[in-house]
C-alpha cells in the first residue's frame, strides 16, 4: 500500500480523485506550475526565500496554546489551540499565499488572480500581491461581498480590484468559475493563486505542502510541551487547506486521530448545508474529481453555511482519498452550534474565532467532554473573528 503521505501520483490522483479536468487553453499553464513547483521544491534558495518570509512577514511560528478555561468547563480532554489566527492578515492562507507569488516571480508572471469567500485569501493574495508589486484582481461573489465588507475593505486598501460575481448564489462557487475564465483568456501573462486543496493538479498537492507548516510546528510544539503526539487532531473543512495542512504531517501516527467538521448549515436539508460527505456524491467540478453536492442529473446543488468559507459545493480530492481510506473522520457543525462555539471560546479565552474555525470548535465542545483528561485535543485555529463580528451581531439582534 502507497503510503498516505507520498500520494499524488505524477498526474495528480489521490486513488480515484483528483485529477487535471480542465480546457485544453490551461493545460500547458498547468504543467508549467508543475514543472516550476518541483523545481521549486529542490531549489534551497526558494525554500530559503519561503520560510524567511513566513517568519518575518507572516508572524511564523504561530504558538500552540493551552486553553485552560476552555478545557475546565467543558471538562475531559485537555484542548490546545493552534494560533493560525495569529498571523499577518488573520488567518493561514498567508501561507499558501506567499509560496504561490514566489513561484509567479520564477514564471514571470506579475499580474495575480484568485478568488475567495470569507474574504481571508482574497486579503493575503492582495498582501502578497502588493509586497511584491504585482497587479492584482480578486472575484467575489456578491453575497460574500456584503457579508465579509471588512475584507473587501482591506483588499482595496491594498491595492487590489474586487470583482464582484452577481452569478448563481453569488458565492464562493461562482467566483472560482469566473477566476477561471480570467485565466483562461489571460494565461500567458495571469497566475492564478487558488486558495485551498481544490482544483486540478497541481493545486491540491502544492497548496497543501504550503500549509503542511501548520502540522510540523504542531507536531515539534505538542511534543516539546508534552512530550507526546495528541490524541486528537480537529480543522473546519471548506475546500480544505488548513484541515490538510494540520493533518498531513500526521498521517502515518495511527495513534493520532483525525476529525474534519464541514458546514452543516441548517441542517441536512438539499440547498440548506455544505457536508459533502453526508449528502454528497462523486463528480468533477472546477478542475478535479471529488465528492460534492449534486443532485441525480449531476446538477451542483444550492448550499448554505453562515460560514463564507465553508460556502462551496465540492471538498479537496485529498480528503475524498482521506475519508474512504478511514484514515480521517469527517463529521459536521450547524449554523446554530457554531454560533455558540464562537460566543464560547470568546467568553472563556478572550479569542474571537473565525466563523470557520467555530465549526471545529463546535465539534471538540461535544467531543472533548467524553475523552478522559489525560486526552490532548489540537484545534486548528484557522483565522480570527474581525470579519464576522457584524454578521454576528446581526444574529444577536
Amino acid at each position: 500500500m502507497t503510503p498516505l503521505e507520498t500520494l499524488p501520483d505524477a498526474r495528480g490522483h489521490f486513488g480515484p480523485y483528483g485529477g487535471m479536468f480542465v480546457p485544453e487553453t490551461l493545460m500547458t499553464a498547468l504543467e508549467e506550475l508543475s514543472a516550476e513547483y518541483e523545481n521549486a521544491k529542490r531549489d534551497p534558495a526558494f525554500q530559503t526565500e519561503l520560510a524567511d518570509l513566513l517568519r518575518d512577514f507572516a508572524g511564523r511560528p504561530t504558538p500552540l496554546y493551552l486553553a485552560a478555561r476552555l478545557t475546565s468547563d467543558l471538562g475531559g480532554a485537555k484542548i490546545y489551540l493552534k494560533r493560525e489566527d495569529l498571523l499577518h492578515t488573520g488567518a493561514h492562507k498567508i501561507n499558501n499565499a506567499l509560496g504561490q507569488i514566489l513561484l509567479a516571480r520564477r514564471m514571470g508572471k506579475r499580474r495575480i488572480i484568485a478568488e475567495t469567500g470569507a474574504g481571508q485569501h482574497g486579503v493575503a493574495t492582495a498582501t502578497v500581491a502588493a509586497h511584491f508589486g504585482c497587479e492584482c484582481i480578486i472575484y467575489m461573489g456578491a453575497v460574500d461581498m456584503e457579508r465579509q465588507a471588512l475584507n473587501v475593505a482591506r483588499m482595496r486598501f491594498l491595492g487590489a480590484k474586487v470583482v464582484a460575481v452577481t452569478a448563481g448564489q453569488a458565492t464562493l462557487k461562482e467566483a472560482i468559475n469566473e477566476a477561471m475564465r480570467d485565466w483562461v483568456t489571460n494565461v500567458r501573462s495571469t497566475h492564478y493563486i487558488l486558495g485551498s486543496a481544490l482544483g486540478s493538479h497541481p493545486y491540491p498537492m502544492m497548496v497543501r505542502d504550503f500549509q503542511r507548516v501548520i502540522g510540523l510546528e504542531t507536531r515539534r510544539q505538542i511534543l516539546q510541551r508534552e512530550e507526546r503526539l495528541p490524541d486528537l487532531l480537529i480543522a473546519c473543512v471548506g475546500g480544505g487547506s488548513n484541515a490538510i495542512g494540520l493533518f498531513h504531517p500526521f498521517l502515518d501516527d495511527r495513534s493520532v486521530r483525525m476529525i474534519g467538521v464541514e458546514a452543516g448549515g441548517e441542517g441536512m436539508r438539499a440547498g440548506r448545508h455544505a457536508a459533502r460527505f453526508q449528502g454528497g456524491r462523486l463528480g468533477v467540478f472546477q478542475g478535479t474529481k471529488t465528492f460534492l453536492l449534486a443532485n441525480e442529473d449531476g446538477q451542483i446543488e444550492l448550499t448554505h453555511s453562515i460560514s463564507a468559507g465553508l460556502d462551496y459545493a465540492a471538498v479537496g480530492p485529498e480528503h475524498s482519498y482521506l475519508r474512504d481510506a478511514g484514515r480521517v473522520e469527517y463529521v459536521y457543525a450547524t449554523d446554530e452550534e457554531a454560533l455558540h462555539a464562537f460566543h464560547t471560546l470568546s467568553e472563556t479565552e478572550g479569542i474571537i474565532p473565525a466563523l470557520e474555525t467555530a465549526h471545529a470548535i463546535a465539534h471538540a465542545m461535544k467531543i472533548a467532554p467524553t475523552l478522559s483528561p489525560n486526552e490532548l485535543i489540537v484545534i486548528n485555529c484557522s483565522g480570527r473573528g474581525d470579519k464576522d463580528v457584524q454578521q454576528v451581531a446581526a444574529q444577536m439582534a
